[in-house]
């Protein structure tokens, strides 16, 4: 379903808020889903990237979360498939021969998602609504060795844009399978896992990046949290 648009005159309050999901935790299993016989859909960075390549949305490089800059297609495949490795294998013949090692794309490196969103009083319905801005996958960076060298926001989408394409998805569901949520209504409806790892009026910089330890940031982020929480009820108080 589409928005209800909120005026600008209507608001109350806004706050922006940053927040990350861990694909690990078991209420967000459904994003490492690798699709059935009858989704056909496969986990949702293959859906975003199918849509990508189909030019059905677009993706924006990471080098701000403002959507300004559109990543080339060439940039995408350079991001998903690295660089082929050459080795030395020894024929049958026991000469040595240079052999190219091609990679392949590895969906089940995703294992987070960052979400952009805006948190608003609407003083015409008297209620929070919640619009997210966009998503951005986050993959595990590994070494030659295997050895996890730290993790990597791949790209953002405009999750405006991307609507359309998140309503024909199905991810799997623990409760059923006879009515299956989309992908939209999964991230509408709120049925993912996440914390709040930065907030608007900080400089730009998010609880990790203020040198707080991790168990100082989750704080941090519950904090931010118990706000919005009760920021409805505070304004009807006032």
């Amino acid at each position: 379903m589409p928005w209800q648009q909120v005026r600008q005159d209507d608001l109350l309050w806004q706050k922006r808020v940053w927040r990350e999901i861990n694909v690990l935790e078991k209420q967000n299993a459904s994003l490492m889903y690798a699709g059935d016989e009858r989704t056909g859909g496969g986990m949702l960075i293959e859906v975003l990237i199918d849509a990508i390549n189909r030019g059905k949305i677009t993706a924006y490089s990471t080098a701000d979360d403002r959507f300004t800059t559109v990543m080339t297609k060439k940039e995408l495949h350079d991001l998903m498939f690295p660089a082929a490795d050459t080795v030395v294998v020894i024929d049958v013949d026991g000469t040595e021969v240079i052999q190219v090692v091609e990679h392949d794309f590895k969906p089940e490196t995703i294992t987070r998602y960052r979400i952009k969103e805006d948190w608003l009083f609407d003083r015409n319905t008297g209620q929070i609504v919640v619009r997210i801005a966009g998503i951005a996958p986050v993959r595990d960076v590994y070494d030659a060795n295997n050895q996890y060298r730290g993790s990597q926001a791949m790209f953002w989408i405009y999750y405006p844009d991307a609507r359309p394409i998140l309503t024909n998805g199905e991810p799997i569901s623990s409760h059923q399978d006879m009515v299956r949520a989309s992908w939209d209504e999964f991230f509408e409806g709120r049925r993912f896992s996440s914390r709040i790892i930065k907030e608007s009026q900080m400089n730009g910089l998010s609880f990790s990046e203020m040198e707080l330890s991790p168990m100082e940031a989750l704080y941090a982020g519950k904090k931010t949290e118990q706000t919005i929480f009760n920021k409805e009820h505070d304004v009807w108080e006032q």
